[in-house]
This record gives C-alpha cells, sequence and structure tokens, in this order.
C-alpha cells in the first residue's frame, strides 16, 4: 500500500538533505541550514546604505551650509539639476532642507534631551542627520517608521553603521512625543518665557532679545515677540516685482500662463503662485524681477519722497545685487533722470549691470566698482536722490535665509554699524542741498537702524528728517491698496513679517539742508 503521509519515509533519500525542510520541501537560498540566519550579498555594514536621492541632496546642502559658509538658496536649486531630482522628489528636498535650518535650535534642544551626551561633542555630520530625522518625524507628513528608516539609511550611507545605530534610537526617543508635547517640554524647562520662546520658535538666545527691544523701540506690544518669531519659519511667498514702463501686469504675453496676485501694498508687486519664476518671460528678459515687497515698497518710497529742486540724477551707494537698482532705474527713466549704481565687490557689480541690462537707453548712468564711503568725498552735492542700502546682519529676513541666524554673532554688530555710519555720512554728503537720502537696512535691530541714523545726525547740522511713514502711506495709497498700511507714530518706518507680510526692512527718508 502506498504511502500517503505528507512527510517523507524514514528511508526515503531526501531525508537529511540540507536543501529541504522536515517536509522535503526545499530550502530557501537563505535558509540552507535549520536555524541559519538569512543571508544577503551584504555585511551587515553595509546594509540600508541606500537612501533616497532627495535626502541625500538635503543632507548634502546642509554639509555644505555648515562647512563653506552656503547659503541654501544658492547650493539646493543647482544640486537638485545636476542630480535630476524633479517633481515631488524636488519639493520634498527642499521643504527638508529649508525646513531643518529653519527650526534647528528647536530640534537641538529636543535631541538635548534624547542623546546621552552633549551635542557639540557630536559628529557635525551625525548631528546633522538627526536633525533631518527629527524634522521628518516631528514637522513633515512623513509615517514614523518610514522617517526613521530612512534617516538610519542615510547615517549608513554617510556616517557609518555605528552612528546609524545611535541615530535609530534617538529617533525612537524623539518619536514618543508629538510636536506639542515637545514644546510643552521646552517652554517648561525654560528659565523665562523669552527663552522658552527662542528655543520653541528656533532662534538665538540674542536674537529673540534684540527682536523684543526692537519692537519695543518701535512702538510697538513686546508679546507680539512670539508672532514675529513664529512668522521667521514660514516660507515667504515668492513675490515680483514689474518694473515701471518696462512691463505691464495685464500683459499675458509677458508672464505666460503664470498665476499671479496683485500685491498688498506696492503697485509694483504680484504674488506668484505655484510656478517657477524662471519660466516667465518677463523675468527672463529682465522686465521684472523677483524681489520682497518690502525691498520694493522702500524703494518706492525714495522715489516719491519730497524734494526741493531739480530731480535728475540718482545714486544708489550700494547696489548689489541689484533688485532696488533695477526698481530706481525704471522710475527714473519714466521722470528723465538717470541712475548711477555702485557697488564695492566686483562679483557683486556684474549682478547689478546684468539686472539693469533692459533698461530704457540713458536710465543708466553707469555701473561703477568703488567703495561707498569715498562717493561723499568725491562727488559731493553730486546726486538728487541717494539710496543707501547698508550692508547688515539681515535679521529681517531670517525666513529668506535660515542659516543666518545661526552664522550671526552679537560681534558682527561693531564691524557693521561702523560700515553703515560711514555709508550714511557719505550718502549725506554726496546728495545736493534740497536732495534726499533714504536709509535702508533688512534689519529691525536699533543698533543698525535708529541708533545709526542718531549717531551720524549729531555731528551734522545740515540734514533734516522726512516724515518716512507718510511717504509709505503715499505709496500705499496709490497702488489702490484696499486698507491702510499699519505703521508707528514715528518718523522712520519698520516693517514687519508678522505684520505685514514682508521682510523687516528699515526705513529712515532724510533731507540736506542749507
Amino acid at each position: 500500500m502506498p504511502n500517503t503521509s505528507s512527510h517523507p519515509p524514514q528511508d526515503d533519500p531526501r531525508r537529511g538533505d540540507p536543501r529541504r525542510n522536515s517536509q522535503g520541501r526545499e530550502r530557501s537560498a537563505a535558509r540552507s541550514r535549520p536555524g541559519e540566519r538569512p543571508r544577503t550579498s551584504q555585511a551587515p555594514s553595509e546594509r540600508r546604505k541606500r537612501t533616497d536621492p532627495a535626502r541625500m541632496a538635503a543632507f548634502d546642502v546642509l554639509r555644505e551650509v555648515d562647512e563653506s559658509d552656503a547659503y541654501a538658496n544658492l547650493v539646493l536649486p543647482p544640486l537638485l539639476r545636476e542630480r535630476q531630482i524633479r517633481g515631488r522628489d524636488a519639493g520634498f528636498a527642499t521643504e527638508l532642507t529649508y525646513g531643518t535650518l529653519r527650526l534647528r535650535g528647536r530640534y537641538d534642544a529636543i535631541l538635548a534631551t534624547c542623546v546621552d551626551r552633549p551635542l557639540p561633542g557630536l559628529d557635525p555630520a551625525l548631528l546633522d542627520v538627526l536633525r533631518l530625522g527629527s524634522h521628518q518625524v516631528l514637522g513633515m507628513r512623513v509615517p514614523v517608521h518610514a522617517a526613521v528608516s530612512e534617516t538610519v539609511g542615510l547615517a549608513r550611507n554617510r556616517v557609518g553603521a555605528g552612528p546609524a545605530q545611535m541615530v535609530n534610537a534617538v529617533l525612537r526617543r524623539v518619536s514618543e512625543r508629538s510636536l506639542d508635547e515637545w514644546l510643552a517640554v521646552l517652554t517648561k524647562e525654560a528659565p523665562d518665557a523669552l527663552a522658552g520662546l527662542a528655543a520653541t520658535e528656533s532662534h538665538p538666545m540674542w536674537i529673540a532679545r534684540a527682536m523684543r527691544e526692537a519692537l519695543a523701540g518701535n512702538g510697538r506690544d513686546v508679546d507680539e515677540i512670539g508672532a514675529l518669531l513664529a512668522a521667521d519659519n514660514v516660507p515667504p511667498r515668492v513675490t515680483l516685482v514689474a518694473r515701471p514702463g518696462l512691463v505691464d501686469v495685464s500683459d499675458e504675453t509677458a508672464w505666460g500662463d503664470a498665476e499671479l496676485v496683485g500685491g498688498r501694498w506696492a503697485s509694483t508687486a504680484l504674488r506668484l503662485e505655484g510656478s517657477d519664476p524662471a519660466g516667465i518671460p518677463a523675468i527672463r528678459e529682465g522686465l521684472a524681477g523677483v524681489q520682497d515687497e518690502g525691498s520694493q515698497l522702500v524703494t518706492l518710497a525714495l522715489a516719491e519722497a519730497p524734494l526741493e529742486g531739480r530731480d535728475e540724477r540718482w545714486l544708489d551707494l550700494c547696489a548689489g545685487p541689484g533688485g532696488k537698482a533695477a526698481l530706481l532705474a525704471a522710475l527714473a527713466a519714466q521722470r528723465g533722470a538717470t541712475l548711477v549704481a555702485n557697488e564695492v565687490a566686483p562679483h557683486r557689480a556684474r549682478l547689478v549691470a546684468n539686472a539693469l541690462a533692459a533698461m530704457p537707453e540713458g536710465a543708466v548712468e553707469e555701473v561703477r566698482t568703488g567703495d561707498g564711503r569715498e562717493v561723499g568725498a568725491d562727488e559731493p552735492g553730486a546726486y538728487d536722490r541717494v539710496l543707501v542700502d547698508a550692508p547688515c546682519t539681515g535679521l529681517g529676513a531670517l525666513r529668506r535665509r535660515p542659516e543666518s541666524r545661526w552664522r550671526r554673532t552679537p560681534s558682527d554688530l561693531a564691524a557693521l554699524t561702523g560700515l553703515q555710519r560711514e555709508l550714511l555720512a557719505s550718502a549725506l554728503d554726496a546728495v545736493r542741498p534740497g536732495g534726499v537720502v533714504a536709509y535702508v537696512t533688512c534689519s529691525p535691530h536699533l543698533a543698525e537702524t535708529q541708533l545709526v541714523v542718531s549717531d551720524v545726525l549729531k555731528k551734522r547740522d545740515d540734514v533734516e528728517r522726512l516724515d518716512t511713514a507718510a511717504a509709505v502711506r503715499s505709496v500705499v495709497s496709490a497702488s489702490g491698496a484696499t486698507e491702510e498700511i499699519p505703521l508707528s507714530d514715528r518718523d522712520d518706518v519698520q516693517l514687519w513679517p508678522h505684520v505685514h507680510g514682508t521682510d523687516a526692512m528699515h526705513l529712515t527718508l532724510l533731507r540736506k539742508v542749507g
């Protein structure tokens, strides 16, 4: 009688065959012997060494920012093109890169409670991996298992197998609490309310303190500090400038199929919704540009400020990279005036020349390379309107350049404020009696704004302050804005991201007398 059992008979030659199991079925190649661990073609230290290109790109940008003092907005786009990362992957890489840079302070505070050693003692590359993983776990819609797994893979690829095990353990701890729970922990453990906001809203303490002082110094409620710091962590919308006389907002050929919405304050401003500005014909031809609405507003205010006498020759004293210079030149051309653009750095002067290439003939007198501090002595009283867009800490554009908050230190202020005073003094020498100077910084820090102006004016009796707020309100009114711009009761103007939706630009208008 035949054997109908599912097991082979005792004398079946298949018994004892290491390639078969107890039922006689052939084993897989990875399990050729009982109790043997699965085998792969890679050693354990080599497994999970691959990660997706988007995460790899984000990591490489963070390393470039840290090691070379590069700016992410200059490194990431060409890297994505070089590696052919497009579409959703490019969007993921961008969000991961900028989000991690903006919220680095928050994640470091969280990681400090999850790592059993001081963070400064970690390898910088490992710390960047942990930050990237923390942002995926707490700041993006990435499932925890995917965030941890992919970040461990990134660590193996870029840092090594040993650190990858640490990454796995640390991110598991990070994922044990929600973001709201972590923020509550950081707030509770902070020594005071401002320190808590600095940690949760990811700003160095000295910047948080300076921002609160700037609010108070500009007549605003210091309790706005939380909203101001939070606004620095919101990616800015892409705003375009339609250069007057060069392009019309209604010209469909110039704007292609771009979806545009009118600006909030400036007649020249357009908000771009969901497309690449590089693909817009008006941008490619230099008829329009990418420019923050606050930057446009202070430039328009200079052009509209009341002066006495002729209005024929304008100067941009610190013109690089050229956005304000291009708007000034377009405005000057409409009035029969000319613009001289001065820039101390040759490579930035080339950027200015490119920005001005589309200007009407005769609108630009010269693009020159020179030290702005010497213009007043070399050309006293030669200009009717002068823009001093002074080099500064850039604290007003932290939402745009998030790495700046970790790169700047209080010691930077001494050198910058000295330079700012010299440039403003030079501009006041270069403008003729009756002419106007606009002092502009992309920073609300009182040392770079109000104190610079007051210190320079203490040494002069030939300058008067203009009503800057009135000039700005006039520009906004002329734009047909549906709301009145909220400004403090002062004779200078400080814009704010949480109030105006712009960079934190400062503007003081001054007129030469005598």
